[in-house]
């Protein structure tokens, strides 16, 4: 029967007991591996517990391969009964390392039935607490050690007890052994050392004799020269006195010249700066007057819708005039919408000089920032030149002081030397730090030299934008004179092409409403019924038909479209013919005159200019009148339009 022994270590156990308050005791687990080969090879897991200062404290658990099957199916563990022993320590191992903590995660319970541990079954369970509730991973049912069982344990125990004696036994005579022979030895070289510290005192004596003579021999020597370097030193700091002092005089007037120079760039950017807010707020006024303008073209807008819808309620004569003034809505709702355009334009046009002047706000308050920076360098290094200066004077002072000393006392002479050689060397540093504080100085004014290029290129980007706003005003109000002019002409020709037939009293005039006529004619055909935009009317339209004027005998003035033979399988919309109310003695009696009136074709110098127009606009109005003379005539009889027809006002 051989016995494998894989854990043996005191543990902190809860106990727990039916009528007394939990407690904590170092419990000793031992864990064995026990295997038998007489009769069957068999091996058995033997867990004791056990207390070292209660030797009765006795608790066994024989855990068999058979026992371990049926432990398995009890509390669902997935491990062989070979990966057990190693899992139930890794557990153990995990209660070791968190007894130190006030709330441990891994805790061995020992629960028993009896009170006092009074020698009945007991539990011992692994338990895991988590935020949630305590988990036992293990529980494991231990039996009380019976009278033989007892005293097996405490006759192993005796038998461990003698042999670790024995052991300590032998080690101390060992010990003992050692330390004679130590002190023997020691003994020996005490009594080899205290002659040689004999023979080494008689030759310190005579070595510190001569030592003293060469020594005061040496110190002669050293303080003639020592006099002789102070000559030296002063002499020396006599002359960088005064470098220093010059340089920095020169420093001085070169930092004064620089700051007026500064001062001077600053005013400039100062006074560029409210240029610059001047411009924008001309540039604000301009919007507000535009957007006035705008105000009152909806107005004006409104005003005519009002007109319409007081016309309406009319009788049914005045439905000429209501159609006029419906088109002359249209008209100035297209110019509406292209103003609005334009004001959309305009605006992002001043977004984009704002967003500029915001960009030269910005790097102004930097480059103010980095001049205010500079002042601060340069006190800081003034106050540093102070320093230096009342660090010379102060080295001055000390080494007048040393003087002193050396004459005092000569002994001295060697830490002496060594704080001339720091001081030197500070002196060095601080040299070092001025030319650091010149050289920094001198960045400092190329990048304010810079700036102010920066400054100069940003000030010329806003005079090109200026002057790009200016020749585009130029052109817009170009294109509203030419705008102007042409409709001017074209209203002319159309009254002076106006006929009167003989055989009634009233006349038909061709009015520019006939333009709004023919504006539409390439739009019947793709079945669209509303008004073109008098900028389209510019345009060069297809030859689509003829147009036919209606006798005197319909009360209005009619138009037919006959379509081409190859357009003759599409769809077309026909309009019904509108009345015209009012003929030409009603006309003349009321003083009106057909088509715009005369207010909206007047130029306007506070007027938004119009982009986009073609330069051809002129060559096309000369061939779209053209075309319409061509192919207007006066039928005796009012034909049947055969593809559409439409009424328009006269």
């Amino acid at each position: 029967m051989a016995a494998e022994s894989l854990f043996s270590r005191p543990i902190p156990v809860q106990v727990k007991c039916p009528g007394c308050e939990d407690r904590r005791i170092n419990v000793r687990v031992s864990i064995e591996l026990q295997s038998t080969t007489n009769p069957i090879h068999r091996k058995d897991l033997v867990v004791r517990l056990t207390e070292d200062t209660d030797p009765f404290f006795l608790y066994n658990l024989v855990i068999s391969e058979e026992d371990f099957q049926s432990l398995k199916l009890q509390q669902s563990l997935l491990v062989d009964f070979s990966a057990f022993p190693q899992r139930f320590i890794d557990l153990l191992q995990h209660c070791i390392q968190e007894q130190n903590n006030d709330i441990p995660r891994f805790l061995l319970q020992l629960i028993s039935s009896g009170p006092n541990l009074d020698h009945t079954p007991s539990l011992l369970n692994v338990v895991e607490t988590n935020p949630f509730k305590h988990l036992t991973h293990l529980s494991l049912k231990f039996l009380p050690g019976n009278d033989v069982e007892v005293k097996k344990f405490l006759a192993t125990c005796l038998k461990c007890v003698k042999e670790e004696k024995l052991l300590l036994e032998q080690k101390l005579r060992k010990t003992e052994e050692d330390l004679t022979i130590q002190l023997s030895y020691t003994q020996q070289s005490l009594s080899e050392k205290s002659r040689e510290l004999d023979k080494l005192r008689n030759e310190w004596a005579s070595n510190t004799a001569s030592l003293n003579n060469k020594h005061t021999q040496e110190l002669t020597n050293e303080r003639e020269k020592a006099l002789k370097a102070q000559a030296q030193y002063q002499q020396q700091n006599e002359q960088q006195k005064k470098d220093l002092e010059s340089l920095h005089q020169k420093t001085v007037q070169q930092l004064q010249n620089r700051l007026k120079e500064l001062e001077t760039a600053n005013k400039e950017l100062t006074e560029r700066r409210y240029k610059g807010e001047s411009t924008v707020r001309e540039l604000k006024a301009k919007l507000s007057g535009i957007e006035d303008e705008c105000q009152r073209a909806k107005q004006e807008v409104l005003s005519l819708r009002r007109e319409n819808a007081t016309l309406d309620a009319e009788c049914h004569e005045k439905e000429k005039q209501v159609n006029q003034l419906q088109t002359r809505v249209a008209v100035m709702e297209q110019e509406i919408k292209d103003k609005d355009q334009l004001v959309i334009r305009t605006k992002e046009v001043l977004d984009a000089t704002q967003e500029q002047k915001a960009n030269l706000e910005e790097n102004t308050e930097k480059k103010q920032i980095q001049i205010g920076k500079l002042e601060t360098t340069l006190k800081s290094l003034s106050a540093e030149l102070l320093k230096a200066n009342e660090i010379i004077q102060k080295l001055q002072g000390d080494v007048k002081t040393l003087m002193n000393k050396l004459k005092l006392k000569n002994t001295v002479t060697i830490q002496q030397e060594k704080l001339l050689a720091e001081k030197e060397e500070k002196l060095q540093k601080e040299q070092k730090e001025l030319q650091e504080a010149e050289s920094s100085l001198r960045e400092r004014a190329q990048e304010v030299c810079r700036l102010k290029e920066q400054l100069e290129t940003t000030v010329q980007k806003l005079e090109e934008s200026k002057h790009l706003l200016k020749t585009n005003e130029n052109v817009i109000t170009w294109l509203n004179k030419q705008l102007n002019e042409i409709q001017m002409t074209r209203k002319q020709e159309a009254l002076g092409t106006s006929s009167t037939p003989s055989n009634t009293a009233t006349r038909t005039a061709i009015s520019p409403h006939s333009m709004q006529a023919d504006s539409r004619i390439p739009f019947l055909s793709s079945r669209l019924g509303y008004p073109i935009s008098p900028l389209l009317a510019f345009q060069s339209l297809p030859d689509t038909g003829t147009v036919k004027i209606a006798s005197p005998q319909v009360s209005g003035v009619k138009v037919q479209f006959n379509m081409q033979a190859q357009e003759a399988n599409r769809c077309t919309d026909t309009q019904p013919g509108i009345p015209s109310g009012m003929n030409h003695s009603a006309n003349k009696e009321n003083g009106e005159n057909l088509g715009l009136e005369a207010k909206y074709l007047k130029k306007r110098e506070d007027s938004i200019p119009l982009r986009g127009l073609s330069q051809n606009t002129s060559h096309n109005t000369g061939l779209l009148k053209s075309s319409v003379l061509n192919k207007t005539h006066i039928p005796s009889k009012p034909a049947v339009p055969s593809t559409a027809s439409a009424y328009f006002p006269g």
